[in-house]
């Protein structure tokens, strides 16, 4: 009996501690690196880098093959993680203050907010609802005085230094002190619940680092970058076993990733720190290299050790870290809780989702604005200079070599609608033409050198000269030039019509039902630089519908085109098609069929007018 007593007691108490434990709230460690490129890591394919802390990591939770940041530039992508929601609803969707408008630039900015906009809840704030402490360490990027950490839900903030120098014992960059400041946090945390984010100023340009640690990378793409990368493997090292010391690292869910791809241009001073291939460009751009970021996650017990390939987003670890704790997500479901694909042991079948990006904004290393959606392996991107949209295969082309716009017309104006559905309903803002815009410059940053197609050589060093004039170019911050740039957008047209109308539904967005050839559609505009504009249109039309004249007229002053056929009237293409004389003042354009082919004349969607002289 005396046994029979003990055998239950111990039953009893084993049960209660598990209950204990598995109510115990979960801890959370995101470790963010700053422009850590796609393929640094060892566990990524890297050979030249050593990274053997993160590698080890990976080995023991999830390393994803597939994780996208929110958008291709650091404020953008911090203020998703941080809220759970996109960038273009909380206009932040470029660096802090961000690239200033410049001549080379065929759009201007748009306006972006400082800060992150009150009443937008951090992490931060919604954990403290949980009784979790937070801190906040190194990077924020994410408003100045007012609007740091701390008046966001933050407990504690700890910059560090982001240069310390070379030699100094925080790191080139910072990231041993940082840690440090991490691992002191975990120490006097460990009897509650936390939330840190470690966010590095690591590998982001300028490079430094100590002359003993690029002796030991000399053979490395980039020494002094790999030597970086080599101390941000330490330092992330240190607060994994401040985690273990602690007796924590079971029941904490631990994140790495970058904040946004690495760069594979020259910047500053500095030679290429990396390359990415085979994913194409790199920070700044909203291509592959751009936005696809290291994604990994422990969480042991609860998170098996596997490789995942279903493509997510870092806004999506606020609602995932909101459900692990129990407490409200984000009213506004941008993103999406991980929790059914990191921990249910069913297959996901669930149709994929849409993923969205909005960068109205050039950016330093070349980027351009652009709008994306990528819906299972096809990825669409539309070019907010000319409206001119691309269509890849990603699982079939994961380069983005093969542009298959001009052959899935169908699948490109169901994506390109789905875009703006998405751009409207999260109130993007929109680019406007640039007045001061100037060809040459524009054609030095963008057209003789094409920066999305950078091939990587054996060193970073010898990438230097064949980068030098463009970089010239791109430092270039001359605010006007010679030549003025209009865009008449099919929303604000005028129309004379029995048929043709303004289709205001997004996968329309275009001056459609040109059935009749009599009917006109026009714009009246103020023109500031008299002169001769080359005049563009962007133009769809359906199969078998090519071939109808079309005449632009201003005054006297015409310009005649035939349109193409596109295969999709919403496939739209931009086309230069003549020269038009414009007045000081007022003007008028109108748009005249002269001759109908086939079923309607064309759908359009914006007539721009640039000066030449």
């Amino acid at each position: 009996m005396p046994r029979l007593l003990s055998c239950l007691l111990l039953a009893v108490l084993t049960c209660t501690v598990g209950t204990r434990a598995a109510e115990t709230p979960p801890n959370f460690v995101i470790l963010l690196a700053d422009d850590l490129g796609i393929n640094d890591l060892g566990c990524y394919g890297r050979k030249d880098q050593r990274t053997p802390n993160l590698d080890q990591l990976a080995a023991q939770g999830a390393r994803f093959t597939q994780g996208y940041a929110a958008a291709s530039v650091c404020s953008a992508s911090r203020a998703a993680l941080l809220t759970g929601q996109s960038p273009a609803r909380l206009k932040i969707t470029t660096f802090l203050p961000g690239r200033t408008d410049r001549a080379s630039h065929r759009v201007l900015a748009a306006p972006v907010n400082d800060h992150l906009p009150q009443g937008v809840q951090t992490l931060a704030e919604r954990l403290q609802a949980k009784g979790y402490t937070s801190a906040a360490i190194g990077k924020w990027h994410l408003g100045g005085k007012g609007h740091q950490p701390t008046d966001h839900g933050f407990a504690e903030y700890f910059a560090g230094k982001s240069f310390p120098g070379a030699e100094s014992p925080q790191g080139g960059k910072g990231e041993l002190g940082q840690a440090d400041a991490a691992v002191k946090f975990i120490e006097r945390s460990k009897g509650k619940p936390f939330l840190l984010y470690l966010a590095f100023d690591n590998p982001h340009i300028p490079l430094a680092a100590p002359a003993k640690g690029i002796a030991a990378n000399a053979q490395s793409f980039h020494p002094t970058y790999a030597a970086l990368v080599e101390s941000l493997d330490v330092a992330v090292g240190r607060v994994l076993k401040a985690l273990d010391e602690q007796g924590l690292a079971e029941n904490t869910f631990v994140v790495f990733a970058s904040d946004n791809g690495g760069v594979h241009v020259s910047e500053l001073r500095e030679t290429p720190p990396t390359h990415n291939e085979p994913a194409r460009a790199g920070k700044g751009f909203v291509y592959e290299a751009g936005i696809r970021t290291p994604l990994i996650i422990r969480y042991p017990g609860r998170l098996a050790v596997r490789e995942i390939a279903e493509p997510v987003v870092l806004g999506d670890l606020c609602p995932t870290i909101c459900a692990l704790a129990k407490v409200t997500p984000p009213e506004v479901q941008d993103f999406q809780d991980l929790g059914p694909l990191l921990f249910d042991s069913k297959p996901n079948t669930v149709p994929p989702r849409a993923l969205y990006w909005h960068q109205p904004h050039y950016m330093n290393q070349g980027g351009k604005p652009a709008g994306v959606i990528r819906e299972g392996d096809w990825k669409l991107v539309e070019q907010y200079e000319d409206g001119s949209l691309e269509l890849y295969n990603l699982a079939k082309d994961p380069s983005e070599k093969t542009d298959l716009a001009a052959a899935e017309p169908a699948r490109v104006a169901a994506l390109r609608g789905k875009l703006e559905a998405w751009r409207r309903s999260v109130g993007a803002e929109p680019t406007k033409a640039n007045p001061n815009f100037d060809r040459a410059r524009w054609e030095n940053c963008f057209v003789k050198f094409d920066a999305t197609r950078v091939q990587a050589l054996p060193t970073s060093e010898a990438m230097r000269p064949g980068m030098a004039d463009w970089r010239q170019a791109m430092n270039d911050a001359t605010p006007t030039g010679p030549n003025a740039l209009i865009f008449l957008e099919a929303r604000n047209a005028q129309v004379q019509a029995k048929k043709l109308k303004y289709e205001d539904p997004p996968q329309k967005d275009t001056l459609g039902f040109w059935v009749d050839p009599t009917d006109t559609a026009s714009w009246t505009f103020q023109v500031a630089q008299p002169g001769k504009y080359r005049v563009s249109v962007l133009q769809g039309c359906g199969k078998g519908s090519g071939g109808s004249t079309v005449a632009l007229e201003v005054g006297t002053s015409k310009a005649e085109f035939t349109v193409e056929e596109t295969g999709h009237f919403q496939r739209f293409i931009p086309r230069e098609v003549g020269v038009l004389d414009l007045t000081a003042g007022a003007n008028t354009l109108t748009v005249r069929p002269l001759k109908k082919k086939g079923a309607a004349v064309m759908d359009l969607r914006r007539v721009t007018l640039e000066r030449v002289e």
